[in-house]
């Protein structure tokens, strides 16, 4: 699975996190539980296990989401499609094995005519939220969260 590149929000980030690929992919895909860690989710629910297919809902920065894992390699790759009221977005994970811990890359890619109309702002949202993903899922896999 791959970001659209061509979407008018697309946005990349990566960070070093001082635990093993495991560590961060129990985080990373302990849906039910990302409420405890990301301060913007107020909700998240997932029925069943992280496989491809699984549908999750979730609200994020006051927005309902619904979700569909669709690449799960496990303490590899993560990723997932979903929809909101005037846009879809793609978002996928990918942890690398680093020394003594995991190099996480995130990239998201959203369209629809919502995105396409405030893409400016939706862009500069977009990359703070990534920061924000990637220091809270680095604190919570480090064991400070």
């Amino acid at each position: 699975m791959h970001i659209n590149q061509n979407a008018p929000v697309v946005q990349q980030n990566e960070l070093f996190i001082a635990a093993s690929p495991e560590k961060v992919w129990a985080v990373l895909t302990d849906i039910n539980n990302w409420t405890s860690w990301h301060p913007k989710i107020s909700r998240a629910k997932m029925t069943g296990e992280a496989l491809p297919g699984t549908t999750f809902e979730w609200k994020a920065n006051g927005a309902s989401i619904k979700s569909v894992l669709q690449t799960v390699e496990p303490y590899r790759s993560l990723g997932w499609s979903g929809t909101t009221f005037g846009g879809s977005a793609i978002h996928h994970w990918q942890l690398e094995p680093q020394g003594s811990g995991t190099l996480v890359q995130v990239g998201e890619s959203m369209e629809g005519w919502l995105i396409q109309l405030f893409k400016k702002k939706m862009n500069r949202d977009l990359e703070a939220d990534m920061k924000l993903w990637l220091e809270r899922l680095k604190a919570a896999s480090e064991g400070a969260a």
